[in-house]
């Protein structure tokens, strides 16, 4: 049954080629997003891949923009707290940030500096992981608040990035695989 769905959540990503740039194939998830009961298989399937992990969090951290989307589903389905990263300026009390490299520039997240409370079980959760820089400074805002990160989620991992390389500090999951 979740191989059924694992491959038909496969075929629902869109591909699209040389988007944003060049030699890049874009994998969209807005077909997922547009179907409610994929949607919530999708967040039930990753419910359930959580428990068979023994990955029992006490709040769920997600970077903008898509990490919003999947966050707090998946903190409904749990029963469990959502704690945004964001980029900086967006959050209005008092913020840690970390300035991180991405593979065309470099850029900024901050969480509140109160999100987390010390020894806070956290699971991460994007909807997709390609260089893994992004994952990273999540990474190092939760252990900044002293955080336990149990494991980072995705919807789709790129193959070939160096991004598992980059994160193996941390348990990683992820419901699809993609050659980058």
């Amino acid at each position: 049954m979740r191989d059924i769905f694992l491959e038909q959540l496969s075929h629902a990503v869109r591909t699209i080629p040389n988007f944003p740039i060049d030699g890049v194939l874009f994998r969209d998830i807005t077909p997922i997003l547009t179907d409610h009961k994929m949607l919530t298989q999708t967040i039930d399937t990753i419910a359930l891949d959580m428990m068979n992990l023994d990955w029992y969090p006490d709040i769920i951290v997600g970077p903008e923009a898509r990490g919003f989307i999947f966050g707090p589903l998946l903190s409904t389905k749990l029963g469990k707290g959502f704690v945004p990263i964001r980029k900086p300026g967006k959050l209005p009390s008092s913020t840690l940030k970390i300035d991180y490299e991405l593979e065309y520039g470099s850029n900024s997240l901050e969480i509140h500096d109160d999100a987390i409370l010390p020894g806070q079980k956290v699971v991460i959760i994007d909807d997709l992981l390609a260089t893994g820089g992004t994952i990273a400074a999540c990474i190092e805002l939760c252990k900044q608040l002293n955080a336990e990160i149990i494991g980072v989620i995705f919807i789709i991992e790129l193959e070939g990035l160096g991004a598992r390389k980059l994160l193996s500090s941390v348990p990683l999951h992820s419901l699809l695989k993609f050659p980058a």
